[in-house]
């Protein structure tokens, strides 16, 4: 059976149990008559989830639900600009809020249809977001009249077919008497599965009254047991490919250790163990990069050669969370024999060439450390890489892409939130350690551009809700011309956010891409430091702005304590060299360009 079917299996066993606790609790209620509309419902059942924000954009056919949202104390209605960028909100806030859900609320057709290019990259990289879409009455979708915001044909379900492709679980809400059971559903497979979910809620359905208890019932989100038997087998297994190796047993944590919840626990594999560790691109974070065995970003050909060299030489790897794309491993440049390597995942484990479906990481890591505890001694003789990367001395004052870096690096603090857009700035934080419990954020799979624009704004109230410190953007200059408007969002929400946007004249990866010199690659340079101001800030009161030009000026910006203070939202325009790229960019596009090679036949 694949890991697919034995996921499947897993849900639905999980919600028969969640109906049989319901029953039970229900039964038992002393409050027999207490009632709530289906709307009020929903809203309640994602406050118990810990969602403080929901983003969207209103329209007629989810106008009455977001009464409920705007009357309730708990949960506040953002409102975005649009629906894409609302989307991007609403998976910055879940990547930022590690074990909860971000919600996306539109309106039928035009409005949900512009949220799911973002909703598809929830999907891509593993974010739990609920997409929420207010749709017609169940009696028009019955009629099929030709309303609008319809395709015109009757297709009342054109959207929800397509939503399927991109989303885990869906559901219309077409009866009362099943609303709470399929709300109950999505949300938590949602949150299980580490992945978006699509629910479709009718006008007339949202204002249908229906019994409360259910809500005395908390979702179960607990991934489900392993089969014991298998289990240990596995971990026996383990054990001896660890002792084969003679202690040159390297960790390698990726995107998935994080989204699935197991953070502490790959945590307490590492130090209890002794293991040198490294980490994936999009798994950034997810160890302490001042663990002082913590090696640094392992990236296949495009990695350093001091880590390429420990990773590629380990005689065993144990891979947690792993997701190989192109850009997460060196366009498929990893040098790691499957017979050297075991892969522990959300929801199958993978041992040399043998695979076990149904054997997750949550409940395998805790018994895995117990019975690697005894190789420590051992292991932590085994040298670790120093992760640094010095501020190096140039000749000149342009700011350098080689220079940029290093240098914003001692610019960061414990607990700030660095998000990168997809080009230079994902790849040029890359070398560059952060402090303690702070969260990278990027899209290194999808690679929407103009994503980090919302998603920041998601992040800035993910951060909000954990108590963290500071959020930092670094986007290009074309980029944040897709997604720009929620600048002013993000203003009218008092947020503060530091925005370091890098004016190097148009799209830089796509230069390495193909086509340095075409036009194509250009845009329009926009007069960057009167972005705030237009979008709803005074300058110089409730936001500041910005340009630098050379090395001298930006470190003078750094150091100085009342811009690093971050109390205003501020945008710093840096002037950079158009055609200047970070080096893990450059031997990507060059590897990338090998395999996407446009050929011409004569």
């Amino acid at each position: 059976m694949s890991s697919q079917a034995v996921a499947s299996l897993q849900a639905e066993v999980t919600r028969l149990r969640h109906e049989l606790q319901t029953l039970k609790v229900e039964g038992e209620s002393t409050v027999a008559g207490e009632t709530m509309f289906v709307g009020q419902y929903l809203v309640e059942r994602l406050v118990q989830l810990g969602v403080t924000k929901m983003f969207g954009v209103p329209g007629d056919f989810n106008l009455g639900f977001l009464d409920f949202v705007e009357d309730h104390p708990k949960i506040d209605w953002v409102g975005n600009c649009n629906e894409l960028n609302a989307s991007y909100a609403a998976d910055g806030y879940a990547r930022v809020n590690e074990g909860k859900i971000g919600v996306v609320t539109t309106t039928f057709g035009v409005g949900e249809l512009s949220a799911m290019n973002g909703i598809a990259g929830a999907f891509s990289e593993h974010v739990p977001v609920l997409h929420l879409v207010g749709v017609p009455s169940t009696s028009q979708q019955k009629a099929k009249p030709m309303l609008h915001h319809t395709l015109g044909d009757g297709r009342f379900d054109a959207y929800y077919k397509a939503s399927q492709q991109f989303t885990i679980a869906q559901t219309v809400l077409n009866s009362k008497d099943t609303a709470a059971a399929e709300i109950d559903r999505v949300l938590t497979e949602c949150l299980v599965m580490a992945r978006p979910v699509y629910l479709m809620l009718p006008t007339d359905i949202a204002y249908q009254r229906i019994p409360a208890k259910r809500l005395k019932t908390p979702l179960n989100i607990e991934p489900p047991a392993n089969d014991p038997e298998v289990e240990n087998f596995v971990l026996d297994e383990i054990v001896k490919l660890v002792e084969e190796a003679q202690n040159e047993t390297i960790i390698l944590v990726d995107a998935c250790a994080i989204r699935h919840g197991v953070k502490k626990e790959v945590e307490q594999l590492y130090k209890r163990t002794g293991f040198p560790v490294y980490a994936a691109p999009m798994g950034k974070t997810a160890v302490s990069e001042s663990y002082e065995r913590y090696g640094g970003i392992y990236v296949g050909s495009v990695s350093s050669p001091a880590v390429k060299e420990k990773v590629e030489s380990a005689k065993l790897i144990i891979s947690v969370g792993a997701l190989k794309s192109d850009f997460n491993t060196g366009n498929f440049t990893y040098h790691i024999p499957t017979q050297r390597t075991i892969e522990l995942h959300s929801d199958h484990t993978r041992v040399q060439f043998a695979g076990f479906p149904g054997i997750g990481m949550k409940r395998l890591l805790p018994k895995l450390t117990e019975r690697l505890h005894p190789f420590k001694g051992e292991a932590v003789q085994i040298e670790v890489p120093k992760f640094q990367l010095p501020v190096p001395q140039e000749d000149n004052d342009v700011i350098s892409q080689a220079w940029l870096w290093p240098r914003v690096g001692k610019f960061f603090k414990p607990k700030d939130i660095i998000v990168a857009e997809t080009g230079t700035s994902s790849f040029g934080v890359l070398d560059i350690p952060f402090p303690p419990d702070s969260i990278f954020v990027s899209q290194i799979l999808w690679g929407s551009i103009g994503w980090t624009v919302g998603a920041t704004l998601g992040a800035a109230f993910g951060g909000r809700d954990r108590g963290l410190g500071r959020t930092i953007l670094f986007v290009g200059d074309g980029s944040i011309q897709l997604t720009v408007q929620e600048l002013s969002v993000m203003q009218r929400w008092g947020l503060k956010p530091i925005i370091f946007l890098l004016n190097n004249s148009g799209y830089t990866i796509e230069r390495y891409l193909h086509g340095m010199e075409r036009k194509y690659n250009d845009i329009t340079n926009w007069c960057w430091t009167k972005l705030l101001d237009t979008l709803g800030g005074e300058e110089g009161k409730t936001c500041k702005s910005y340009t630098v030009r050379t090395k001298q000026e930006l470190s003078d910006l750094l150091d100085d304590p009342a811009f690093a203070k971050a109390d205003v939202i501020q945008l710093v325009e840096l002037i950079m060299p158009q055609k200047d790229a970070p080096r893990a960019l450059k031997v990507q596009a060059e590897l990338s360009g090998k395999t996407n090679r446009y050929v011409a036949e004569f």
